[in-house]
């Protein structure tokens, strides 16, 4: 089948969106489909050599509000020409605005079905755009959710994701399919080598983390806690890889406690570095409240790295608490993380059967297993809609494209003023905006 993939981030953006479009394209492109992604254009992106009937980059502005993201400039028939060139079965996208809408557009005027991955709480990032507006909060929510609402289908990475989006009024059918972890490729690393390299002792405790360091992934709190546990064992070393704009508040907070010796910042990393930078760890800690699944979370187990993390959505799903590592509560102390991670290295044995434990939990979010699982998501959908659109296709092809698309542009209207609506509502609460 052919498929299009509308996504606002894409390679060589580093993130968890980004990964899993790419990801999902080379399976199912192994898998024997075509894959046409439509993504903005990044700093660099000359380098990755693409062909251009697998990628339609559009026109973007870079870094957005100081963030790490793009924002593309409209230019809707550069898109419409390539998308009726390419003749897709299907439409996914992976954003309920920008190249979301434009995804939207392009399967209400061809008659396709279009999916949507609900990848992102994004009430937790809107202090890129309004400082801690609850109503700018309440807006996004009902933005995502009236968009799902247009879709034929919606995909939830995870259990927690799905329960939520339905209690915030969305009622569209749903399939819990997340990203999948290449178990095989993480299971193999060079971590004494990474060691070497990084001048991290081979005998040192490496206390490891690796994501978009951003505030939004709660990094104040997971690095006070760190810091509470290296500075009590001499032998304890903070590796850290990813870039954002947390990187200078952590090079601050462990210099002002005179231990920036023992902190690696590795930077971004992909590749076979990044499988010896997982295995160079002994434990893995991760405090973000705002995902949608634990992809770093299966990654570290897929190396036989325990994890130490929050209770919250995308972890819950991940972690076992006392099987493969520790589920602290949401709101468990600074000193009680530094406490758990203290606990986990006085007891060997435990860590050895937590690292078995975390090794079987990676075997269920193998990239195989989820992409199969899309391609019958997909087929159904394709199949449900040829069933709803066969008849008005044949006799009224012209009609309804005309018609087709002057509703999708009324629909995608219709969704940001009702989301603007709600949002400005001054009594009732939203239910999800609370922390999950």
């Amino acid at each position: 089948m052919k498929i299009c993939m509308f996504t606002n981030t894409y390679l060589p953006h580093v993130g968890g969106v980004a990964r899993s479009v790419q990801f999902f394209t080379e399976d199912l492109r192994r898998m024997g489909h075509e894959v046409l992604v439509v993504a903005p254009t990044f700093p660099d992106v000359e380098t990755l050599h693409e062909d251009e009937n697998e990628v339609l980059r559009v026109p973007a502005i870079q870094n957005f509000n100081g963030s790490d993201f793009s924002v593309r400039i409209p230019i809707p028939f550069v898109i419409d020409e390539k998308i009726t060139e390419f003749k897709p079965d299907i439409i996914h996208s992976h954003h309920p605005y920008l190249l979301g809408d434009a995804g939207l557009r392009a399967a209400r005027r061809r008659l396709l079905p279009l999916i949507f991955t609900h990848h992102t709480l994004y009430e937790k990032y809107t202090h890129y755009v309004s400082q801690e507006s609850e109503g700018m909060k309440r807006f996004v929510i009902h933005l995502s959710t009236e968009y799902a609402n247009l879709c034929d289908r919606v995909v939830a990475p995870s259990e927690s994701v799905a329960e939520l989006i339905h209690r915030r009024g969305m009622n569209r059918p749903t399939e819990v399919i997340p990203t999948g972890v290449d178990t095989r490729f993480f299971g193999t690393g060079k971590g004494q080598a990474f060691r070497q390299e990084y001048s991290i002792p081979q005998n040192a405790r490496v206390i490891g983390h690796l994501g978009r360091l951003a505030p939004e992934k709660n990094l104040d709190y997971l690095v006070e806690a760190v810091i509470e546990y290296v500075d009590s064992d001499p032998d304890a070393y903070f590796l850290v890889v990813g870039r954002g704009l947390s990187e200078e508040m952590i090079h601050s907070r462990f210099a002002e406690r005179g231990l920036k010796d023992r902190l690696v910042m590795g930077g971004e990393m992909t590749g076979q570095k990044l499988a010896d930078a997982y295995h160079a760890m002994n434990l893995f800690v991760f405090a973000s409240k705002s995902e949608t699944q634990g992809m770093v979370l299966t990654e570290a187990m897929a190396a036989g790295i325990p994890v130490i993390a929050l209770d919250a959505s995308g972890a819950r799903e991940v972690v076992q608490d006392g099987e493969n590592g520790r589920l602290l509560s949401g709101d468990a102390s600074a000193e009680d993380f530094a406490g758990a991670v203290r606990d986990a290295f006085d007891d060997p044995d435990r860590m050895d059967r937590w690292r078995e434990k975390s090794l079987q939990t990676a075997k269920a979010f193998s990239r195989a297993s989820s992409a199969e699982k899309m391609v019958r998501l997909y087929t159904a959908a394709i199949q449900e809609a040829a069933e709803v659109y066969q008849t008005v296709a044949e006799e009224f092809e012209s009609l309804e494209e005309i018609i087709s698309g002057i509703k999708a542009e009324w629909d995608l209207l219709s969704e940001k003023a009702r989301a603007v609506v709600n949002a400005v509502q001054k009594d009732g609460e939203i239910a999800g905006v609370k922390e999950l």
